[in-house]
Formats: structure tokens, sequence, C-alpha cells
């Protein structure tokens, strides 16, 4: 039941885009119409907020986009809109096409973005978490996380086979900016010997003797998964002050960058997508503003777009020992 009033929501895509976000577009669309309410696709993120880009969206409007990666509205990182008067003109763009309240789909950068256009503003916003790092507080998973993490487990099943036949030691470099999700998620499910995370650093040290041990029990090749915000550095950094330290292993480095975002979404990540995007609807007919959508242990929950910035989710302690476990 709408009891906020609201008459027409504006839906856009910022920052890093996310395997789901199409997912997550239509869901956001379809629910719209369910609820009678009109929906403007705004394209290009903040920037075309600020410039007005928008078109009318309906529910053939997101036909068969569920499996596409990336986000048919487009996204960017907007400078502009980080100052106020950026924000101003977006705020004159949502009154001149009659936007009453505004979901952003993104991670960090767009929930600020957010969150200062309501405190300044009074436009009722709702975030949709969308981003492969999985570090936003508030959900369990973010929407790209588990594609991402599949997309890296098959990369690195597929440089274990030449690592193997060349009796080689890998350092693969995966996303994650400062956090450490997806390299122990791929780490466990690959079977790496080492997982470097800027949560809880391995140093050097640490990690030559553990490869000492390994070649000593008969193993002839590895791989090391090094998150690319690691305190010691990338890959191709740390793979040198291995390599001065213990030159026993023939060496390589891969870093597998951009394709970890691209490709269809997995089961999981349209499920979740299209799980949030409804309730995002939802929560905005309700008078909810400026919080976050998330899933908790797999029920539809609300936080503060506050405390989505300023908090942030933690890799399981636990399974980093676990990783530690199954490495010998």
């Amino acid at each position: 039941m709408n009891t906020s009033g609201i008459k027409r929501i504006g839906v856009l895509t910022s920052g890093g885009d996310a395997p789901g976000m199409n997912a997550a577009i239509r869901a956001v669309v379809r629910a719209c119409v369910f609820h009678n309410i009109e929906v403007e696709g705004i394209f290009q993120g903040y920037s075309g907020l600020m410039n007005g880009d928008f078109k009318r969206l309906n529910e053939r409007s997101v036909a068969r986009i569920l499996g596409r990666g990336g986000t048919i509205l487009k996204s960017s990182r907007c400078k502009e809109f980080y100052e106020a008067e950026g924000r101003a003109q977006a705020a004159v763009q949502l009154k001149k096409h009659g936007i009453d309240a505004l979901i952003t789909i993104g991670g960090n950068g767009t929930f600020t973005g957010a969150h200062l256009l309501y405190q300044e503003h009074g436009i009722p916003v709702m975030g949709i978490p969308g981003s492969i790092d999985n570090d936003l507080y508030g959900s369990d998973h973010c929407i790209g996380f588990d594609t991402a993490t599949n997309t890296v487990v098959d990369a690195v099943d597929r440089i274990r086979d030449t690592a193997t036949s060349h009796n080689r030691l890998f350092f693969v470099e995966v996303m994650g900016r400062n956090s450490g999700f997806i390299a122990l998620k791929a780490g466990i499910a690959a079977g790496a010997i080492a997982i470097v995370l800027p949560e809880d650093e391995m140093s050097v040290d640490e990690l030559v003797d553990t490869l000492k041990a390994s070649e000593e029990s008969g193993k002839s090749s590895s791989i090391v998964i090094v998150a690319e915000g690691s305190k010691s550095g990338g890959a191709y950094e740390i793979a040198k002050k291995v390599t001065e330290k213990y030159a026993e292993y023939d060496t390589r480095v891969s870093v597998l960058g951009h394709l970890q975002r691209g490709g269809a979404p997995s089961c999981y990540d349209r499920v979740i997508a299209s799980r949030m995007g409804v309730a995002a609807v939802e929560g905005i007919l309700q008078g909810r503003k400026d919080v976050m959508v998330g899933i908790v242990n797999d029920h539809e929950s609300y936080t503060s777009l506050e405390e989505s910035i300023t908090r942030r989710n933690m890799p399981n302690r636990d399974e980093l020992r676990i990783a530690r476990i199954l490495s010998i």
C-alpha cells in the first residue's frame, strides 16, 4: 500500500558496474508498474541526474535484461555531484521532472551522494547495494559479488592447469578495493596455498615460510591469491619480494582485472537483485527514506545510509582460519 504519496520514482546506477544491476533495475521498474507508480530511468549516474538525461520506463523497457551483465542505464563517477552546487542542480532536475523519490544502485560513493542529496534537499532516497567488493554494511551480500567470485574461481582453475604443467608459483591479483571478500572466498574455493587480504595481512616472511613448507611436503606448484588492496602491495610487488627471499619457484603473476565485473550474473545475484529491487520500491511507498535495502539472514532489511557508509562488512575470520588449515 502506498502511504507516502509518491507518484513517480527515479532509478539510476552509479560507480563501478556489477553483474546483477540490470536485474535490480528490472525489479524496480516492474515493482513500480505493479504498484501503479511511474518510473524514470536516469542515464549515466549522477552526471545524467544533473543534466536531465531521463527516460520514462515501463515493464517492456526492461524485458530480456535479467541475465545481462553491466547496466542498461550506464554508469559514471561524477566529481561534480560531490559539490553542493552539483547536488542542487540535480534537485532542480528531479523537481522539473516530477520525481518524488530516487533509488540509487551502487556502492559507498553512490550512497554518500544520495545521503547528502536527502540531507540538503529532503528528497527521499533508497540505496540498493551493487558492488563486487561486498563491503557495504547492512547486507550479507552485495549484488555482483557472487558472480565476480565465481569468475575468479573459474579463472584460477584454468591458471592452476598451466601452473601444474610447468611447476610454477602463480600470484593472482583480484579486485575488491580495500576489501578482501573476493580474495578470501575465491581462495578457499580454488584451493589457494595462501590468501593475502587487507584485513588480515600476511607478511612476506610468513608467505615464504608457507611456500617452503609446501615444497618440502612435495608440492610442486601453488596459487597465491592477492587482494588488490593489500598493504604489502599488489601481486607484482609481493611476487618480487617473495622471489628475492625464496627463488626456488618459477614465478608468474596474473592480474584478473575488469573481467571480474563482466559476464552474465549468477542465479544468486539475479535473485537477490530482484528481491532488493522490489523491497526498495515497497520501502519507499511505506515512507522509508535515506536508507539502504539489504538482505540479512535471508530476510530483507533496511539500514540507514549513514550507517552503511560509515561502517563496513568484514570478511569472516573463521573462513580465514579454515583457508589456512586447508592449504597444507
